[in-house]
């Protein structure tokens, strides 16, 4: 397995066809982070403003703000996440300010995981976790609909297997 950072992505010869992750992903980010901070807000301006008076209040705007900014960050983040499978290897994208490309041949995977949370299962969403023989391995696919990440997780077990067969 190997890692590019900010490489061009769309310049890689026999790349094939690029795939993004599901739109619930970000759904699921957003619906976190406004679960998280918006009732920060509202504890904030609840205690701050009766005890310290309204000026003290003004400070739960700072996480309404942080909310605001997330908002749109977490939507550049999910746009980064892509892969393509090629024929020897399968790449993963990912990153806005620091864009990270892994590559993982076939040859070398050991464990290809599906796993899926309360939180992902209530999204319709499960993610592939791959697993090699490098203990600092990040390759990971979030934000896959099921049924495509047991597609996957089979057509990489089977090339996994077929590449590995001569070793």
């Amino acid at each position: 397995m190997s890692r590019t950072s900010g490489a061009d992505v769309r310049r890689l010869p026999g790349a094939g066809e690029w795939r993004g992750v599901e739109r619930g992903l970000l759904r699921m980010r957003r619906t976190l982070l406004v679960a998280l901070l918006v009732p920060v807000a509202a504890a904030l301006g609840a205690v701050l403003g009766p005890a310290a008076g309204p000026w003290w209040a003004s400070v739960a705007a700072v996480p309404l703000a942080a909310a605001a900014w997330g908002w749109r960050a977490l939507a550049r983040n999910w746009a980064s996440w892509r892969y393509a499978e090629r024929d020897d290897d399968l790449l993963i994208a990912r990153g806005v300010v620091w864009r990270t490309l892994t590559v993982v041949p076939y040859g070398r995977m050991q464990l290809v995981e599906v796993t899926s949370g309360p939180l992902e299962r209530r999204f319709g969403l499960a993610r592939v976790q791959l697993h090699t023989a490098a203990a600092a391995t990040d390759a990971r696919i979030p934000g896959l609909t099921p049924g495509e990440a047991e597609r996957l997780r089979d057509r990489l077990t089977e090339l996994g297997e077929a590449r590995s067969a001569g070793l």
